[in-house]
């Protein structure tokens, strides 16, 4: 019993849907999933359990997000609403500063921008929140003061983190190493973590709705420690900032509305792919046939193409987005597909590195999603404050011309994206995978899962998936099998059948059918969804 290892399971574990009628909740935390039960349980609604969410998993899951994220929303009020959180690049970081490299380094200052969480928790709970603002902190502030057990995924994503935050050794990462990685390690998994001083930042953030972290004392620590130590970060980028409502895009696939956040996230990825794959009859395939996962890799490949030349923050866009989401260039773009895999997908040129969370109730649905990019993020911390800032702006290119090249005060190009699906005006609710490029991915093959094989959300999580990487290299999930790896191979598709979870995405879903809430949480996950 006591040699027990809590990170290995010899057997596959069988999850089954959650169901319920006044509310659902889903996170990839456990105890993040309960702080939002918390919430309405006390008589909130779905935006009080989706922003009390948010911010335990800057607690229980600080390996993927922390107060010093950037998050995205939709929220379903009768309408669809989106709201960008992200920064912008620090007004006086200027692109001579990376002359001579690239890429924008991955840890330290240069890759940060303007933290945005803690704003798009404020601005959307403004809107629609029913609880004080104070209290979606309680269940965080809880779990930061007196620990908490660290759950088996996290643990290892902290031990992987290890060697590479460890061996960061200017003055700017000494504070982030002394909190996260006490005793020079990572806290296994069952290990009790706790982070007092994060707790008082998310007080001072509760009690100042947020003031304080873009025009108060936080926002003067931010700056000062930025000063002293080599970083960019002013008080006018920190006071300037704000969270700013969008109108989602969509596309029809089959029926189905399938909703996005506009630029300048990837969510125009997995939409243009969808506009693809609707000229093919998957359906006619076995789920795990070499025919389905060859079209919708194909399809991926292409829309990668086109986002990744196209898409920045949408000051500097120059082709529209409507354009991208034409079905006749979609219709086109199809043409390209044929029975071996494209070696290097090319642009067309149309003529004419997270936490997800997904909440509901009677009245409102929320997709949520939130991340500090790389794991931990830019491996910066605020001295006593638990803040730990993102590394956003390695989104930028540094391509001369290119839409998404870096300049200040400019939103780079973001991999999260929270999801939803409508049907004939009516909502299906939240849907969501995490993981980098992964996403706009896991979410097309979330929504093929759906459409075109029926299955039910916890099924549409659970199933083995696919990961485009570059080029014609494919990562498979091996539950995939050895026989489509083998079929995938021939269509001349590199394929790497890879064991580690991490790599396929985390995804929630909550979808309402005949009243009835439906939610999952994902498997590859320390995930719980739960709904009464």
């Amino acid at each position: 019993m006591n040699r027990a290892n809590l990170t290995e399971n010899p057997y596959s574990s069988t999850r089954q849907v959650i169901l319920g009628q006044r509310g659902a909740v889903a996170t990839s935390q456990p105890l993040a999933t309960l702080a939002g039960m918390e919430m309405l349980w006390a008589g909130g609604n779905a935006v009080d359990a989706a922003i009390a969410m948010a911010i335990a998993l800057t607690v229980v899951e600080p390996t993927s997000n922390g107060i010093g994220s950037d998050a995205f929303a939709l929220v379903w009020d009768g309408k669809l609403h989106g709201l960008n959180g992200s920064g912008k690049s620090c007004q006086n970081l200027t692109a001579e500063y990376f002359s001579g490299v690239d890429k924008i380094p991955t840890y330290g200052w240069l890759p940060v921008t303007v933290p945005g969480a803690v704003s798009a928790w404020r601005t959307v709970w403004e809107r629609w929140g029913r609880l004080p603002f104070e209290q979606l902190f309680a269940p965080a502030i809880r779990y930061a003061e007196e620990g908490f057990p660290v759950s088996p995924v996290t643990s290892l994503a902290w031990k992987r983190a290890e060697a590479t935050y460890l061996s960061q050794i200017g003055l700017e990462f000494q504070a982030f190493k002394a909190v996260f990685f006490k005793n020079n390690r990572a806290p296994s998994a069952g290990e009790i973590w706790a982070s007092p001083t994060h707790a008082a930042t998310l007080r001072e953030i509760a009690t100042t709705g947020g003031e304080s972290f873009y025009r108060g004392r936080l926002a003067k620590e931010m700056a000062n420690f930025a000063a002293e130590t080599g970083g960019f970060l002013t008080l006018a980028d920190l006071a300037v900032h704000q969270a700013d409502w969008v109108t989602p895009i969509s596309t029809d696939y089959r029926g189905v509305s399938v909703w996005e956040m506009p630029p300048n996230t990837q969510g125009l990825a997995t939409l243009i792919a969808l506009n693809i794959l609707e000229g093919f009859d998957l359906g006619k395939y076995p789920r795990e046939s070499a025919d389905s996962y060859h079209q919708q890799i194909e399809a991926m490949k292409l829309a990668f193409a086109d986002v990744h030349r196209y898409t920045a923050d949408p000051r500097f866009m120059e082709m529209p987005v409507e354009r991208l989401l034409d079905k006749t260039y979609a219709a086109q773009r199809r043409q390209l597909i044929g029975e071996t895999a494209i070696p290097l997908a090319e642009p067309g040129l149309p003529k004419g590195g997270t936490v997800y969370l997904a909440a509901a109730d009677g009245e409102l649905m929320v997709s949520f999603i939130q991340s500090n990019f790389t794991g931990f993020g830019s491996g910066v911390l605020i001295p006593s404050t638990g803040i730990a800032l993102h590394n956003r702006a390695i989104g930028f290119t540094l391509e001369a011309g290119h839409p998404n090249q870096y300049a200040p005060a400019k939103r780079p190009f973001h991999t999260i994206i929270p999801g939803f699906l409508t049907q004939d005006g009516v909502p299906v609710g939240p849907f969501g995978v995490m993981g980098g490029p992964m996403q706009p991915q896991g979410h097309l093959q979330v929504v093929v899962n759906l459409v075109d094989y029926g299955m039910n959300p916890q099924a549409a999580l659970d199933a083995p998936r696919w990961h485009f990487v570059k080029d014609n290299h494919v990562f498979l999930e091996p539950a995939a099998g050895v026989q489509l790896a083998k079929e995938l191979s021939e269509h001349g598709h590199n394929i790497q059948v890879n064991p580690e979870a991490g790599l396929f995405g985390r995804g929630q879903i909550i979808l309402r059918k005949n009243k009835v809430l439906i939610a999952a949480s994902e498997p590859r996950a320390d995930g719980l969804a739960l709904a009464w």
